[in-house]
């Protein structure tokens, strides 16, 4: 497997450099600033994907804020998702809160979707998404994000939270991936 792995993250190609994404992270900050200023939001780290966005997008905000995790996952460390497996809910109380989930790519929005719903389940107020990188397929998803660091192109990627097969997500960098 290792192998592998070397192999993928040798011959892939660098859609976006560490100094890309960071100044796409600060500007999703600023425009999270501007919005959420005085809401006392929960913010939602969707694990495992949105760790390193998260990181480093919560250092950038300015308001006060609780910080909580959630984990409604497809792949389960594999290239093809399936069906949506609860493994973590949030224990901070929703109701009466303004949401911010931030994950580290919106794909298909069947994830994000899921939990944009069970916030407002639990009573949530409002609910936003951030999403460092919005996955350019060419047809409608469920759920819009209302914060996107980048539009990325419909290929296999890793880096800043994304993975391959659970490796990756710690590159420095949006990569994809040469046959996937």
């Amino acid at each position: 497997m290792l192998n592998e792995i070397k192999r993928v993250q040798a011959t892939a190609d660098l859609l976006h450099s560490e100094q890309e994404v960071e100044a796409a992270l600060d500007n999703m900050a600023e425009h999270i600033n501007r919005l959420l200023a005085d809401t006392n939001p929960v913010v939602l780290c969707v694990m495992n994907g949105g760790i390193v966005v998260a990181g480093k997008l919560i250092s950038r905000l300015t308001m006060p804020l609780n910080i909580d995790a959630i984990n409604a996952s497809r792949y389960q460390n594999q290239t093809a998702g399936g069906a949506i497996a609860w493994v973590l809910k949030p224990s901070t109380p929703l109701a009466g809160r303004t949401v911010l989930i931030i994950d580290d790519i919106l794909d298909e929005g069947i994830t994000l979707k899921a939990i944009y719903d069970y916030c407002l389940e639990e009573g949530a107020t409002a609910v936003y998404s951030a999403v460092l990188a919005d996955k350019l397929l060419g047809h409608d998803k469920p759920i819009k994000a209302d914060f996107v660091g980048l539009e990325v192109a419909n290929r296999y990627l890793f880096g800043y939270g994304m993975d391959y097969k659970g490796y990756l997500r710690n590159a420095a960098g949006i990569y994809a991936c040469q046959d996937h």
